[in-house]
């Protein structure tokens, strides 16, 4: 028996439930069933697979109402379903030809600029955000730059749908199905459907949060007693340091500096032999730890003296040894938990570092 008959054969048990007066008893899960005036045969796969939804968001506590003036009306987007599938394609043919080539699209001088009148437009807010979080304000405003260029690119796509959709096209089931119940989560908090928008991705609002995410760590930055990171653009931007902290943030150090790399190092020796639980590839390009003054005494020269002699740092050359190499502490972890791609997080550094040059 299929996934799909598997779920109708359940969730068709739980609505027979009701009693013959059509009032609702316990279903299964011991959350009230559908009356059986209210229930109807489903019609398709689709129209199944919102009767499991509606079954686990009522697992998940979420309000009757909220699963009843959402789920039934949702008609599937194959659009975000085809982007989701092709994902791994697109990633396994390729990607970027180098860090340069990317670098000369994430971190050019409009983006610089607009990041520099956002700076010092938002600069009293952002000292106010860096003494609640810790997190260099440059940083943060790479970061919004990176994901929204700097607000204006959020994305317009019905996040329920878009989740729903996911989830049923069954690449990543598990996760866009928590998201999708987190989404209902911030409309029983409030949050008005309306304002739902994102990428095709399932992402949402100023920092480009998952619903779990938003969930958890999204921040009032004004004081006003509510976190908007749809509207509210200092919300948005604490928002960023709030995850940033979470994800370890550490005060007051540098996410990494330039090195001079002597050719006669030993790489091989330097190569980490720890397998990262997440994003191993990412992580597989990184050496081992060391002390930024055992890196000196390596021959490994910053370029600037950013870094204590006893920050530990990584070792990474994204261009290869003949490139620019960088000593990277556990901040540019941070940066990478947002989004795990070292090509990311070296476009949102080196960014933050030009917009604070202003």
């Amino acid at each position: 028996m299929g996934a799909l008959q598997t779920w109708t054969a359940a969730i068709l048990a739980i609505a027979t439930a009701a009693g013959s007066d059509g009032q609702a008893t316990l279903g299964t899960y011991g959350q009230p069933a559908y009356p059986q005036s209210a229930y109807v045969q489903p019609a398709s796969a689709w129209d199944t697979y919102k009767l499991r939804l509606s079954m686990l968001a009522r697992q998940q506590g979420v309000r009757e109402a909220t699963i009843q003036s959402t789920i039934p009306g949702l008609d599937i987007n194959q659009r975000v379903i085809d982007l989701d599938h092709a994902e791994p394609r697109a990633a396994s043919s390729g990607g970027p030809p180098s860090m340069t080539a990317y670098m000369n699209d994430h971190v050019t001088p409009r983006l610089i600029a607009r990041g520099q009148a956002r700076y010092s437009s938002d600069y009293s807010y952002l000292r106010t955000i860096q003494a609640r979080y810790g997190v260099d304000p440059a940083i943060l405003v790479a970061i919004y730059g990176h994901e929204t260029s700097y607000g204006t690119v959020t994305g317009n796509h019905d996040l329920l749908r878009t989740l729903a959709s996911l989830a049923y096209g069954g690449r990543r089931r598990e996760m866009f199905e928590r998201e999708f119940i987190a989404c209902l989560k911030l409309i029983d908090q409030g949050v008005p459907r309306s304002m739902l928008k994102g990428s095709w991705a399932g992402a949402t609002g100023y920092p480009q949060f998952l619903p779990s995410v938003a969930l958890r760590l999204r921040a009032d930055g004004d004081g006003d007693g509510y976190a908007d990171i749809w509207r509210n653009e200092v919300d948005g931007l604490a928002s960023i340091a709030s995850y940033l902290r979470d994800a370890g943030w550490k005060p007051g150090v540098a996410w990494g500096v330039a090195a001079r790399v002597p050719a006669t190092l030993n790489r091989a020796a330097l190569q980490s032999r720890i397998t990262a639980p997440k994003c191993p590839q990412v992580y597989r390009r990184h050496s081992r730890w060391l002390t930024v003054g055992q890196w000196r005494s390596l021959g490994v020269v910053p370029l600037q003296q950013r870094l204590a002699d006893n920050e530990p740092a990584t070792l990474l050359e994204p261009n290869g040894p003949t490139g620019t190499g960088y000593l990277l502490t556990n901040n540019y972890r941070a940066i990478l938990d947002y989004n795990c791609s070292n090509f990311y997080a070296m476009s949102v550094g080196l960014l933050a570092d030009a917009i604070a040059r202003r």
